[in-house]
């Protein structure tokens, strides 16, 4: 049996960082700050580059075209942006939806 079980469909969908963007914390680390989440984005929301300065990320399309440097990924793609590494801006070309991972606190430079 697995530790630690999370239905996605009990979790409430949050406020993300960015306008168009929301959250679904899968799982909160207490003590590391890290998180798992679905993350949603509206058609078109536009996340500028930015850095996360203490974590790593990890992020995998569900479903959805996201748009990166003029390539556009779908469904099956990860990525990856270490802790302090510039990334972005990203563009959503429909809806998308990732289930991202970060290992420690969820901070944006």
């Amino acid at each position: 049996m697995f530790q630690y079980i999370a239905l996605a469909d009990q979790k409430p969908w949050q406020p993300g960082p960015y306008a168009g963007v929301e959250l679904k914390v899968l799982h909160r680390n207490e003590a590391t700050g890290g998180l798992v989440v679905l993350r949603k984005f509206a058609a078109g929301t536009e996340v500028p580059a930015h850095v996360h300065p203490v974590c790593n990320e990890w992020a995998y399309i569900l479903s959805g075209e996201w748009v990166e440097s003029d390539v556009t990924y779908g469904p099956g793609t990860l990525f990856h942006a270490p802790k302090g590494e510039r990334h972005g801006p990203h563009r959503a070309r429909g809806e998308v939806i990732s289930l991202t991972m970060f290992d420690g606190p969820l901070t944006i430079a």
